[in-house]
């Protein structure tokens, strides 16, 4: 008998060790791991909203610039890093489609984007967001040493530009590759080259990533090149950031015929997610309204929501391009490495 009631207290002892254990495991939030390029911010109070709508704690995992971040994703092969990828560009795009790394989704807030954004019809890359990569420049640098202002590419080679121009290396940086693009819509292939021989002539300084040629190397930001490759939406940031009002912007890009390149950034479900649910319900939120909006303030890029209200100060000072500098997704997709490496071969060594 005494057997029989120690058996029956043990019993109901393992009982609750593991219903115990059952509500721990349920009290632990489920996580939704979203990989992106470094440059990604979006507000806590957009992030909070999700997570309480999907009873989810969402992480971020900043993986490096574009390109980078993008190697590592497919290196994971079948063992992704986070669930959704965001930040491949329409400069990287074809790669990501063509290693499979994404599984389609047809979010239903695809009917609210413009269809000139939609560049895969399997719906694996969904667009997010679009920005003009152009030369920004330092207004008061230009206006002190009473310099013009270039219209064009080809006044970029002038000597009186010389030493004052910082681009991006396109084999590391999706704005350094638009800017590549740029040369290459503009020139022509291979007198793209010609034009880069001349430019590293008038001493361009190449940096490895956006971070370092904006903040590090532009005279905006104590830098000593008051011209850089960055967004046609950096001025209109500069302005709504200034720590004392300004009436308008600091800097202004330029806007010749052709100088400016259109990246549009995608987000994708990566392959062997354990969250396909949550997953697609990330997606449908960066295409909401609430983070169309929200973007712009924290990223300088544009909603691709045609419905979604742009801030006053992108009204007002956003420029571009007009035309724009333009290659097909599939001339990218055929050159884009052989470009690189003629770029790298004329221009680094």
């Amino acid at each position: 008998m005494r057997n029989s009631k120690f058996s029956l207290l043990l019993s109901f002892c393992i009982l609750l060790i593991l219903a115990s254990c059952s509500t721990a495991e349920t009290d632990e939030p489920v996580v939704l791991t979203v990989m992106t390029h470094d440059s990604f911010e979006i507000s806590t109070e957009v992030v909070e909203l999700f997570e309480q709508q999907n009873d989810v704690q969402v992480q971020f995992f900043k993986a490096g610039d574009t390109g980078s971040a993008l190697n590592k994703a497919v290196l994971a092969g079948d063992n992704p890093l986070g669930d959704v990828f965001y930040g491949v560009d329409n400069t990287f795009l074809s790669r990501a489609l063509d290693e499979d790394i994404f599984e389609p989704y047809d979010s239903p807030l695809l009917e609210k984007v413009d269809q000139a954004f939609i560049l895969d019809p399997q719906h694996r890359a969904i667009p997010v967001d679009y920005a003009d990569v152009c030369i920004n420049y330092d207004r008061a640098y230009f206006d002190e040493e009473n310099l013009e202002i270039p219209q064009a590419l080809e006044d970029l080679v002038d000597p009186a530009y010389r030493g004052l121009l910082v681009v991006e290396n396109p084999a590391l940086s999706s704005p350094g590759l638009a800017f590549l693009l740029t040369t290459i819509g503009h020139f022509g292939d291979p007198a793209y080259l010609d034009f880069w021989s001349e430019l590293v002539e008038n001493d361009v300084l190449i940096v490895n990533d956006w971070e370092t040629a904006y903040y590090s190397e532009y005279t905006l930001w104590d830098g000593q090149r008051p011209m850089v490759v960055s967004y046609s939406s950096s001025p209109s940031f500069e302005y709504i950031y200034a720590e004392a009002p300004l009436e308008e912007p600091p800097s202004a890009s330029v806007v010749g015929p052709e100088t400016c390149f259109r990246q549009i950034e995608f987000a994708g479900i990566l392959k062997g997610t354990n969250s396909r649910e949550l997953a697609e319900k990330w997606i449908d939120f960066m295409l909401s309204l609430e983070f169309q909006e929200n973007i712009q303030l924290n990223m300088a890029v544009f909603p691709v929501r045609s419905d979604a209200a742009l801030h006053e100060a992108f009204d007002q000072f956003m420029q571009t391009a007009d035309p724009l500098s333009e290659v097909s997704p599939e001339e990218i997709s055929a050159n884009r490495e052989y470009w690189i490496e003629q770029w790298t071969e004329t221009v680094l060594r």
